[in-house]
């Protein structure tokens, strides 16, 4: 996988980072909460960058 495609993923999974935390702070008004969200989007992200 070259370096353009892996940065397109990265983008493509930075858009529901930014606008799903927000979401998720509106709902559960926990800093917590919004990190387990993002972690688990980082972990999905890094999953397929390394295939």
């Amino acid at each position: 996988m070259d370096i353009s495609r892996k940065l397109g993923i990265l983008i493509f999974f930075g858009v529901p980072v930014i606008i799903g935390g927000g979401i998720v702070y509106h709902f559960c008004e926990s800093y917590l909460s919004v990190l387990v969200y993002e972690s688990f989007l980082g972990l999905i992200a890094g999953a397929f960058i390394s295939k």
